[in-house]
């Protein structure tokens, strides 16, 4: 059965660059404390945010597109500091 959900649906795109380990894992903790969806990866990867061993399996190295499923000021912000430039990305 599916649930009728007031309001338009949101979701928001940002791109980001996670450069070590504690990155990734500071990421997840974040994306964690909200309630709605996070995907993360590159190309044709995508990875479920919530996942420690999701994120850490993705090359680093690369920029990659974070998609939020909802809106969560507090995460926005946090994304606002591991965001890359548009014209740096590669």
């Amino acid at each position: 059965m599916f649930r009728h959900m007031e309001g338009p649906i949101v979701m928001k795109e940002k791109k980001i660059k996670l450069l070590t380990i504690n990155d990734a894992k500071a990421f997840v903790t974040e994306a964690m404390k909200c309630k709605f969806d996070i995907d993360v990866g590159y190309n044709h990867v995508v990875i479920d945010a919530k996942s420690i061993l999701g994120v850490l399996s993705l090359d680093l190295r690369q920029v990659l597109s974070v998609r939020a499923h909802g809106a969560d000021e507090a995460f926005e912000q946090y994304l606002d500091t591991l965001s890359v430039a548009e014209g740096l990305i590669a």
